[in-house]
């Protein structure tokens, strides 16, 4: 949970500032906003998604778990409520100049939607590295597409540049007072829909604009209702704020929840979160995925990963604080999931549901060795196993077992190995393992000298690799090269390079000039038992 900070909400405020420029009080902010979403026109071509019980969940959590199902709007995103509600409010000359956004996703879709549906000329920028379904659902609504720059920092300034050129109006994702009241209508259908008292409503949050909206609402309202935002851990762009006193830059964000994959929170979005949140969740990609196939057992639906962001922050949530017999609400925001990351989403689901634990084994290089192994093990089934015979007097053996029981359950099969004399590692939170080192099992090379091992996160575009070996293949020896990609923006590669120490400061600046994230794994734990 990260701590509020507390501060005039001077955006939010001047957002929400009346015809004359005042700045409102706190009151007459808040009626403000609650006019802007009563108000707000979205249903010219958003439904009425439904409140939908989970049973399955409900029983197993020992609450009543409600999910609200905003995965199921005409583009599968509430993106499409903002989107239309911005567009509604542009002037005569605007809709003619026409309009630009910058998006890889749901804003994208939601633009394109509300644009055909009002005639107003449309264009979106994408990073190069967007997948092409999503390029063509953006076309399929007749907007013309740009393709510009490997990430949406590169895509967002090309926008602004297009919208100052060509005269366009911007529309923001997020950061825009029409865009947080059209996400806020969620709020009030929901307060419509649930009966009696709902103990907490979860929401996920990237940019802030539904968490914003909807906290809005719910609080002038009920303010008993618990609000909790949910975030990725690798993006957790609202802790940082809230740490910081403002919105800040993240260094680095994670990109498998795509939806939220965002920086830095917007100003107005913050100051209308800050003081009326009750708390933050930060959630795995694991337990994300987990959360998908929850989706999915109790929907028969499959929702993308920021869709089930909130529902993984409400497990994550109950389970901190053992709650029971309450009435909780997960957002689900959307469903535009690429069918090949589905690979990907169910091998890390068996991690964040506990599910599958994955340990490295020591085992004598001797006959019969093997069979007793497997009859430590006992009868439980095994996901995956990997070995490769070693000329030495111990084989390294890879192991993956489906759990029933959970965490308590990994570590009575840890104990049971280790009172049977084996030296075992349990790799079951270990990135590198997970992705990589399960598919690498082989041995140490040879003759390879002093080896420093890399993770990167290559871009999905024509030339990546071709730029990865003309800065760091020319120059020094590549050792070791395995790539993975699930339909995601970005590749994930582990490499190793013979480096010896006094070149160390060279094939540093060498990394740096790449430009690519990385990240040293040559102390790592899994690497250092197969592959060394």
């Amino acid at each position: 949970m990260a701590s509020k900070v507390g501060k005039d909400s001077t955006n939010a405020k001047a957002a929400a500032s009346n015809e004359k420029g005042a700045i409102l009080s706190e009151s007459e902010e808040t009626n403000h906003w609650l006019r802007s979403i009563l108000t707000a026109p979205v249903y010219d071509v958003a439904r009425h998604t439904p409140l939908e019980r989970a049973p399955g969940l409900s029983n197993r959590l020992k609450n009543e778990i409600w999910l609200k199902r905003e995965d199921l709007q005409p583009v599968f995103s509430f993106k499409l409520r903002g989107a239309y509600n911005r567009l509604r409010q542009l002037t005569d000359e605007q809709r003619k100049r026409g309009v630009v956004a910058v998006s890889a996703g749901n804003h994208a879709q939601g633009v394109a939607f509300s644009a055909r549906e009002l005639g107003i000329d449309a264009t979106i920028v994408m990073p190069v590295t967007t997948p092409r379904i999503k390029i063509a659902a953006v076309e399929g609504y007749g907007a013309r597409t740009v393709l510009h720059g490997d990430s949406y920092n590169d895509a967002a300034a090309h926008g602004y540049q297009l919208a100052e050129t060509e005269g366009r109006s911007l529309i923001h994702p997020f950061n825009d007072p029409a865009v947080i009241a059209g996400q806020g209508t969620i709020a009030m259908e929901l307060m419509g829909q649930h009966r009696g008292k709902m103990d907490a409503v979860f929401v996920p949050v990237g940019g802030g604009g539904l968490c914003a909206g909807m906290a809005v609402y719910l609080k002038a309202l009920d303010p008993g209702v618990r609000i909790i935002a949910v975030e990725p851990a690798d993006a957790a762009c609202l802790v940082a704020a809230l740490e910081a006193g403002a919105p800040v830059p993240l260094e680095h964000v994670g990109l498998f929840v795509d939806g939220c994959a965002v920086k830095q929170i917007g100003d107005i979005t913050f100051d209308l979160i800050r003081d009326r949140i009750d708390e933050v969740i930060t959630v795995s990609v694991d337990q994300v995925c987990a959360s998908i196939r929850d989706v999915f057992e109790d929907t028969r639906n499959i929702v993308e990963p920021a869709g089930a962001l909130a529902l993984a922050g409400l497990k994550e949530w109950v389970a901190k604080n053992d709650a029971e017999g309450q009435d909780l609400v997960a957002v689900l925001t959307g469903a535009n999931m690429n069918f090949d990351r589905l690979g990907h989403v169910t091998e890390r689901a068996e991690i964040g549901e506990q599910h599958e634990a994955i340990f490295g084994v020591t085992i004598p290089e001797e006959k019969g060795s093997f069979l007793q192994f497997c009859r430590t093990i006992g009868r439980r089934s095994v996901s995956e196993f990997n070995y490769r015979h070693r000329a030495d007097a111990a084989a390294q053996v890879f192991v993956g077992i489906r759990l029933t029981g959970g965490g308590t359950e990994r570590e009575q099969i840890r104990e049971t190995l280790v009172d049977a004399g084996y030296a075992i590692s349990d790799f079951t939170q270990n990135e590198v393992a997970r992705i990589h080192v399960r598919h690498m099992v082989g041995g140490p090379a040879a003759d390879v000298g002093r080896e420093r091992l890399f993770r990167f996160e290559f871009p999905e575009r024509p030339g990546a690799l071709l730029q990865f070996l003309e800065t760091l293949g020319t120059t020094w020896n590549i050792t070791l090269f395995h790539y993975r990609n699930r339909a995601a923006a970005y590749g994930r590669v582990l490499a190793g390079f013979s480096v010896q120490p006094e070149d160390d400061a060279a094939f540093e600046a060498d990394l740096a000039r790449l430009g690519f994230w990385f990240n040293e794994e040559s102390d790592n734990a899994a690497l250092c038992q197969f592959l060394r």
